[in-house]
């Protein structure tokens, strides 16, 4: 054996990794099935998914660790093309969507994932966990009297449904107090399987969701016409679904980045979670993207290499192959508690206690998304805080610009400029200045400043336009060297005179 390989299998817990694998492919049977409905398509099609864009991103990531798959907010989004257009149409749009985030990748965009504040990503977690809660309530009805329609389980069942639900919320948290050697979870779905099915007990099970059975699935391409009116029909739902995925997918690297301690990348996840989606839409799935709550399922069960990611979805393809009699006899209330441990470890609780120490435009951004998620979609939450959050911080800024005025013993004029001008701080700076009951002579120090944007350059040229009016000299000082630039840029249309400082240097990015 390579002495590389010998070496990591030394220092990972290979038997962990492997437990924490199989626990996580139980975990994605149901999300599978239930993301499905909710797409209009058949299981199979969210299950061939959740076996392809697990094993890709797995093997090639940025991101060891982190579970992908079949997700509810991607599937929102396809429901509606497939009612309309049908599920080839779906295929199509899924290879266009890895396109789109293959290309993303290339281009380096993951790295503006670092633009989404910490208020963002605390209310992107607390509404994750607040939906995946809501979610598992689906799984408490039942085909109503002759098959239409769904109804609420009540009575003993809904009693019993209740009770194996928290002995398997109590196994899990027990559990890791007497060893760690085996994933709480997987304990748990095992002993409340081995109750249900030797003590027969009359509870939903998997194979009340959807039979999983199938084959091994099969290339084909999308059948559809290959013309201009299909890509007219298919890009908009391709771009939306690869911004979802990417935006759900690189905010849960950065929570597993956190609860792991160590640095994923995301330039590389984008082209991963692109490549998997590609091939998903040719081998007949609906495509998907990173899950949270498998992820954290993985994590928390001791799992930090690929090796859990590969087994989870072998162990999926083999569920669907081989074993699909054993998994339908799973009870679904076993599932429902693991997802509802989830959702408590999830859930960021500190947010509670920091919500009036920490400054209020911050708490508000936080429970926005957290609302926003609950409400409408990820992508709207999250694009939401990231707006707001730029604003405020704009706002901030542009409040911050200042204009320290004095005249030395030559008459000359110096307003030394405080803060960033740019946007909206260039209105507030234009009002800093007095043409008209200025000396012949003026100078503006950019000691303290920097100017940031075209609407900057725009103040100085306005503000200098002004004074040679009047016909007074102004003389700008102390430019770093990308404000020089910026100006450079700007060709003829600003006149002015730039003093040099050889004594003064700026720190530029």
């Amino acid at each position: 054996m390579p002495l590389i390989i010998q070496n990591y299998l030394k220092k990972h817990d290979i038997k962990l990794e492997i437990l924490a694998g199989i626990t996580v492919a139980l975990a994605l049977v149901p999300e599978a099935v239930a993301f499905s409905f909710v797409a209009g398509v058949e299981p199979l099609v969210g299950l061939y998914a959740a076996f392809m864009v697990c094993f890709i991103t797995s093997v090639f990531g940025g991101r060891p660790g982190m579970i992908s798959g079949a997700t509810g907010a991607l599937a929102v989004v396809m429901v509606s093309l497939v009612s309309s257009h049908g599920v080839q149409y779906l295929f199509a749009a899924v290879i266009l969507m890895g396109v789109i985030q293959m290309c993303m990748g290339w281009l380096r965009l993951g790295k503006f994932i670092r633009l989404v504040p910490e208020p963002v990503i605390y209310g992107f977690v607390n509404g994750l966990a607040i939906v995946i809660f809501l979610a598992q309530f689906g799984q408490f009805k039942i085909p109503g009297p002759g098959g239409e329609g769904l109804q609420w389980i009540s009575g003993g069942a809904l009693a019993l449904m209740l009770g194996l639900i928290a002995l398997t919320m109590l196994i899990i948290y027990l559990f890791p107090k007497f060893t760690k050697a085996i994933p709480s979870s997987l304990v748990a779905i095992l002993v409340i399987s081995a109750i249900v099915i030797f003590m027969d007990l009359p509870t939903k099970s998997v194979g009340d969701l959807a039979s999983i059975k199938g084959g091994f699935p099969v290339f084909s391409i999308p059948g559809v016409p290959f013309s201009l009116e299909t890509l007219k029909v298919i890009f908009p739902y391709s771009l939306i679904l690869a911004g979802i995925g990417l935006i759900e997918s690189l905010l849960t690297l950065t929570l597993v980045d956190e609860l792991t301690d160590t640095k994923g990348r995301s330039n590389k996840e984008c082209v991963a979670q692109g490549a998997s989606n590609v091939v998903t839409g040719f081998f007949g799935g609906m495509g998907g993207c990173a899950m949270i709550g498998q992820s954290i399922i993985n994590v928390s069960s001791g799992a930090r290499t690929r090796i859990s990611g590969i087994v989870a979805s072998l162990s999926l393809l083999f569920f669907i192959l081989f074993g699909s009699s054993l998994i339908e006899q799973v009870p679904v209330a076993s599932l429902v508690g693991v997802m509802f441990m989830v959702c408590i470890g999830t859930f960021e609780w500190t947010s509670f206690r920091i919500l009036n120490k920490i400054p209020k435009k911050d708490a508000i951004v936080l429970v926005l998304v957290t609302v926003l998620t609950v409400v409408f979609d990820l992508a709207i939450a999250v694009l939401a805080g990231v707006v707001v959050s730029a604003l405020v911080f704009a706002w901030e800024s542009a409040v911050r610009i200042r204009v320290r005025k004095s005249v030395d013993e030559a008459g000359v004029k110096h307003y030394e400029v405080w803060g960033p001008l740019f946007f909206a701080s260039a209105a507030l700076f234009l009002k800093k200045f007095d043409a008209h009951g200025d000396p012949e002579q003026v100078i503006i120090d950019f000691k303290e400043s920097r100017i940031l944007d075209h609407s900057g350059i725009e103040a100085v040229q306005k503000v200098t336009s002004k004074y040679l009016a009047v016909n007074k000299k102004v003389i700008l000082k102390h430019l770093s060297s990308d404000c020089r630039q910026l100006l450079d840029n700007a060709g003829t249309m600003i006149e002015i005179n730039i003093m040099e400082d050889p004594h003064y240097k700026v720190v530029t990015e």
